[in-house]
């Protein structure tokens, strides 16, 4: 009877993982398609869909760890150009340290080094208090806090400027909440600094979908 049983359970989790992967394999086009589109329309947030002409996703980069953009598992670089010629860089970015945990960002900036819009993706940030980074959640209908980053670069905000202003900074912040904007606007410089340093090394790369050494 043990046996009869084993074997009757045996088969159903044969036929059961079957019907799994069929519905998978099924459904994975519909799958791929949403998380791309899904992608696509972040992207469209933080990068004039205007400003480039070639394939970003076909574009893109794997990167490896990455400290300066908080990617502890790595990450990706899209590549934007325009007639062949260097556009922008698309970059995700971790701020570590917000105040419930890690916050997810996604970032664009142009060739010449300006921010062209910043976006947070992912957060755990407190409901109603620290949870305005995100525009969707932003009070501010007419300017989110996170457009403050807006056209910003290096060379038109100097370091000790990127601070909240509790701080001596130029960022507004909410009161009772500083911790939230201080990882993002720290995150945020980070990822500026990395690609001043790296824009060239980035675009440069012939190598589309492989990790950077």
């Amino acid at each position: 009877m043990a046996r009869r049983t084993a074997l009757i359970l045996f088969a159903f989790v044969i036929v059961f993982t079957g019907l799994l992967a069929g519905a998978y394999q099924l459904t994975r086009p519909a799958i791929e398609a949403s998380a791309r589109e899904e992608k696509m329309r972040l992207i469209n947030e933080v990068l004039p869909a205007g400003s480039y002409d070639n394939d970003l996703l076909g574009d893109a980069l794997k990167l490896p760890p990455t400290p300066e953009l908080g990617l502890a598992d790595g990450g990706e670089a899209l590549r934007a150009r325009r007639g062949g010629e260097p556009a922008a860089l698309v970059l995700e970015a971790i701020a570590p340290d917000g105040y419930a945990g890690a916050i997810r960002l996604i970032l664009a900036v142009s060739a010449d080094g300006r921010l062209l819009g910043v976006r947070v993706t992912q957060h755990k940030e407190t409901p109603g208090l620290g949870d305005y980074i995100e525009p969707k959640k932003d009070k501010n209908k007419e300017r989110p806090w996170i457009r403050q980053f807006d056209g910003l670069s290096l060379a038109t905000a100097a370091a000790a400027e990127w601070r909240v202003k509790k701080d001596g900074g130029r960022f507004d912040s909410m009161a009772g909440a500083t911790v939230t904007p201080r990882a993002v606007v720290k995150a945020v410089k980070k990822a500026l600094d990395y690609a001043a340093a790296n824009r060239d090394a980035l675009f440069d790369s012939p190598s589309v979908g492989k990790e950077q050494p």
